[in-house]
């Protein structure tokens, strides 16, 4: 995707993936170590397992940078965007409890995460439909 490359949509996308994962890492702090303060959240679930669970959704916004910085950036930058569609999740919380049944900070943590999510998603979807836009003209002028 050398046509995304070119432009400083790349370093916007590159700035909101790392705020985005912040935030994320943040709430799953958040959720990890105070997760029985966290309403209704299930028996099962654990705090070395909410780490698991940052480690692997952050594993896949990290191959899509990295695949974004090869000749795969068109897949790297769809990578991007799935990643930032998990920032989402964290509205699943609600779905156990309303949000007054939250503390501030639980709710800070979990907005926060859903704002980061929705710019990068944002971006991200904007670079792809950019680089397939180019990608098209330029297969339509050979």
């Amino acid at each position: 995707m050398t046509a995304a490359k070119s432009t400083d949509g790349l370093a916007l996308l590159l700035t909101l993936w790392a705020l985005y994962c912040l935030a994320s890492l943040v709430h799953f702090m958040h959720n990890a170590e105070f997760l029985a303060d966290y309403p209704n959240m299930p028996v099962w679930l654990s705090r070395s397992k909410v780490y698991a669970a940052w480690l692997a959704i952050t594993a896949v916004g990290l191959l899509g940078l990295v695949l974004v910085h090869s000749r795969y950036a068109l897949i790297g930058v769809a990578l991007v965007a799935v990643y930032a569609g998990f920032g989402f999740d964290g509205l699943g919380h609600y779905s156990l409890a309303p949000i007054a049944s939250h503390t501030l900070a639980m709710n800070l943590t979990i907005w926060t995460e859903v704002g980061a999510a929705a710019a990068l998603l944002v971006v991200a979807l904007r670079c792809l439909f950019v680089a397939i836009r180019r990608a098209r003209g330029a297969g339509a002028g050979a």
